[in-house]
């Protein structure tokens, strides 16, 4: 065995010190330089260097998202943009639809999709009894009730409910009325001798096809332009001139194929 070394004794270093009397000194990364001589601490290859992306102020356009109201989809407008309506509110809030039964299912059915319940108080209970049926998979999230037989329902905020009054030309006041997170949507074949103080009333009006006759008295009512109250003679079947205190929009409801399964072909009168 070598002078100086012994069995079981570690060796020193060339100051003397022993290899193992203690921790090592932390190593220190290298420093390597960067471009332009930088110093760059750590170790690796440089990655990759890209030009920044970038684009025109005019071509931001582009770039947007059709985003829109959260609600219920009732249709798409004359662009073909999707036309929504936010029917669950922390508000009242009443609608007058004077138009066909089909119309009102469909935005019925679409408002049970979005996590509401829909209570529908109507003379003819056959007419929507399929649908009832057909409704939630099962759960009751359509129910039927007799005029004027509508119980209190609860609403809240985590269960909305959407009430339609089916009631024929002349409904009588109802017992349920819009409140927090409870819309109403009363149904009107015609222009009834009730209708002016209903649409007065809603905070949004559907028109669908009506008599000349009655859409000038519409006109009249909503202020429409003259070429709103001609068209509204000569709608096609599934359109609906909704109006708010503000706004005109023409909406076209396309049925989905689970719709038209149940509820047929779109149509005014019923």
């Amino acid at each position: 065995m070598p002078a100086g070394v012994s069995a079981g004794v570690p060796s020193t270093g060339p100051l003397g010190a022993s290899r193992s009397a203690g921790p090592s000194p932390a190593r220190t990364a290298p420093v390597r330089s960067g471009r332009g001589g930088r110093p760059r601490i750590g170790f690796g290859l440089i990655g990759p260097r890209r030009d920044r992306h970038a684009v025109a102020v005019e071509q931001l356009d582009a770039l947007a998202l059709p985003v829109g109201d959260d609600g219920t989809v009732i249709g798409v407008d004359a662009e073909g943009r999707p036309a929504v309506l936010g029917i669950n509110r922390p508000t009242a809030y009443d609608i007058t639809l004077i138009g066909g039964l089909w119309t009102a299912q469909v935005l019925a059915l679409r408002a049970a999709a979005t996590g509401a319940r829909v209570t529908v108080e109507t003379g003819r209970g056959p007419a929507w009894t399929s649908l009832a049926q057909a409704a939630g998979g099962g759960q009751p999230c359509i129910t039927l009730h007799d005029v004027g037989r509508v119980p209190p329902q609860g609403a809240s905020a985590g269960s909305p409910v959407v009430v339609v009054r089916d009631c024929g030309m002349r409904p009588p006041r109802g017992r349920v009325v819009s409140g927090p997170w409870q819309s109403v949507v009363t149904l009107l074949p015609y222009l009834s001798p009730v209708a002016p103080r209903l649409m007065e009333k809603s905070a949004l009006v559907g028109i669908q096809r009506v008599s000349p006759d009655e859409a000038a008295q519409v006109g009249r009512i909503m202020n429409l332009s003259g070429a709103e109250t001609e068209a509204l003679s000569t709608l096609a079947d599934g359109v609906t001139l909704w109006c708010t205190a503000s706004d005109r929009q023409f909406v076209m409801t396309q049925a989905t194929d689970a719709e038209t399964g149940l509820l047929g072909a779109a149509r005014r009168m019923d």
